[in-house]
């Protein structure tokens, strides 16, 4: 055998000792009082009141008090946080860095193909049209058709909405320009100076940055109550239908709607006929 063959073997055994590490690192493993750890991804684009971080850095908001509880109900698990881009998270999930993800998301064919979703829904979101504050003629996406809308993302929640409703109406479909992570913020500038007739987005990312950009906008109106929901890797069928059965058990004793009258201001779990009549509304 020659130094030259020598030095490979050594040099491929020396690889198989991190590989290995590696491996046993991403497995899980339990805090020293035997609680089974559970890596939980969050997203560092903060939305309250679903989730932003305090003065400290620390992360509030309803999902994280959503989670408290799960905690609580379900003692043989601690779970570890790490913040990252909703991509990067998602990916993560798909190979196995975190257990689950967090970050109010919508059910979509693509999704569900990839990733295990629970039977319960945690919360919702309302979506909107946001027009400027003069217009009275932009309430439902009916009344989109022939209009402009802001830029949307070639894929998502927001945009399978968009989608399912052009499906419903061929004949009279919404005209949807697609923009790879298109800014909300410039979308509601858009529609501000009038290059856009309305943005179609999520109604707490249009109440938290409206607090910053204060424009003369408004919400037009509420076009749909969406589910949202925790994302799973699809190996981690036990730990899914626990959380799952924890939350549907939060739901039924009130713990969750007291939570989304905390934050929300509104019991979100209720229809949507109520939800516009008293409003949904937060102040941090």
């Amino acid at each position: 055998m020659n130094r030259k063959r020598i030095w490979t073997k050594f040099f491929l055994f020396i690889l198989s000792i991190f590989v290995i590490a590696g491996c046993s690192n991403s497995e899980s493993k339990e805090t020293d009082d035997g609680k089974k750890v559970i890596k939980v991804a969050l997203s560092d684009e903060v939305n309250p009141p679903f989730l932003y971080t305090d003065d400290q850095n620390k992360p509030i908001g309803y999902d994280m008090d959503y989670l408290a509880e799960i905690e609580k109900k379900l003692p043989e698990y601690k779970f570890e946080y790490t913040f990252g881009e909703e991509e990067s998270n998602l990916i993560g999930v798909d190979t196995g860095k975190f257990d689950f993800a967090i970050n109010w998301f919508f059910k979509n064919p693509e999704r569900e193909q990839k990733f295990l979703y629970p039977e319960h829904e945690y919360g919702y979101s309302l979506t909107v049209l946001v027009t400027k504050s003069d217009r009275n003629d932009i309430k439902s996406l009916d009344d989109m058709v022939d209009k402009k809308l802001a830029p949307m993302a070639p894929s998502g929640g927001l945009r399978a909405i968009l989608n399912g409703y052009n499906e419903k109406n061929p004949d009279n479909p919404i005209e949807i320009e697609s923009m790879e992570n298109p800014s909300a913020a410039d979308n509601l500038k858009r529609v501000a100076e009038g290059k856009a007739d309305a943005v179609f987005l999520n109604k707490t990312t249009f109440d938290a940055l409206q607090k910053e950009l204060k424009l003369d906008l408004k919400i037009g109106g509420i076009v749909s109550k969406e589910p949202v929901y925790i994302v799973y890797n699809k190996k981690h069928k036990e730990l899914a239908e626990k959380i799952d059965k924890a939350t549907a058990e939060l739901i039924e004793d009130g713990t969750l709607p007291k939570l989304a009258e905390k934050w929300f201001g509104v019991d979100f779990f209720k229809d949507l006929d109520y939800i516009k009549k008293e409003g949904f509304q937060y102040e941090k």
